[in-house]
């Protein structure tokens, strides 16, 4: 059965998940994508990929007598999930996407709307909450618990037995090494080594990481 899809956002993430859709479709068709969702008026009715418009906001899913499911393609992890509260009362299915060139094991879990991009790694007894997002060449090794909405920017690795809190959000070829804890809503920068526990809503950079700023707690929810 074919499933009706819209992807909330209109940007260059969105855009890569749309390709993601149709690198899952090659086979099998299993995804129609209908369009984007978008806030920004201005946007409504333009052309995003191929065609396909921004069919509205969160209004168009409203009117929808039965609404599709949505992708969330927004690459920030405190703005995805400020979405996914929104859409929590609207009867939308949250479809996971792995790309036929990644590689998950058979023994993870993954949960709802989770992303696996292109040659990223999902290795033996890892799990991924919701919302989460793994880019391109991303690795997850054995045993880390990934939290939801938490996303892996290009090349960034976790080694065996990571944890990650909710929302983390960890910037390109950066690396957490075995058995650390990286609190919620920390941001880890592109090219870091973690290697210590990191408290939660942090900035840590450079090698080893290092604690450069922190924020009040419930700051998601705010920006």
């Amino acid at each position: 059965m074919v499933q009706d899809v819209v992807i909330w956002g209109s940007g260059g993430h969105a855009r890569e998940l749309a390709d993601l859709i149709e690198a899952m479709n090659q086979d099998t068709r299993r995804l129609n994508l209908l369009g984007f969702i978008d806030d920004e008026s201005a946007r409504h009715g333009q052309p995003i990929l191929e065609g396909r418009p921004v069919l509205g906001g969160i209004e168009w899913l409203r009117a929808r007598t039965r609404p599709p499911a949505v992708v969330l393609g927004i690459g920030a992890s405190a703005a995805r999930a400020r979405v996914a509260r929104r859409l929590a009362g609207l009867d939308v299915e949250f479809p996971s996407l792995i790309h036929p060139a990644a590689l998950v094991t058979r023994h993870t879990s993954l949960g709802i709307g989770a992303v696996v991009c292109a040659f990223a790694v999902v290795n033996n007894h890892a799990s991924l909450g919701d919302h989460v997002h793994l880019n391109i060449s991303s690795s997850v090794s054995h045993d880390c618990r990934v939290g939801s909405f938490c996303t892996l920017a290009p090349g960034a690795r976790l080694t065996g037995t990571v944890t990650l809190a909710e929302g983390c959000d960890l910037g390109a070829s950066c690396t957490v090494i075995p058995g650390r804890r990286v609190g919620e809503w920390t941001i880890v920068g592109a090219g870091a080594v973690v290697i210590d526990d990191v408290a939660p809503n942090a900035t840590v950079v450079g090698v080893p990481a290092r604690v450069v700023s922190a924020r009040p707690p419930g700051w998601q929810h705010e920006c």
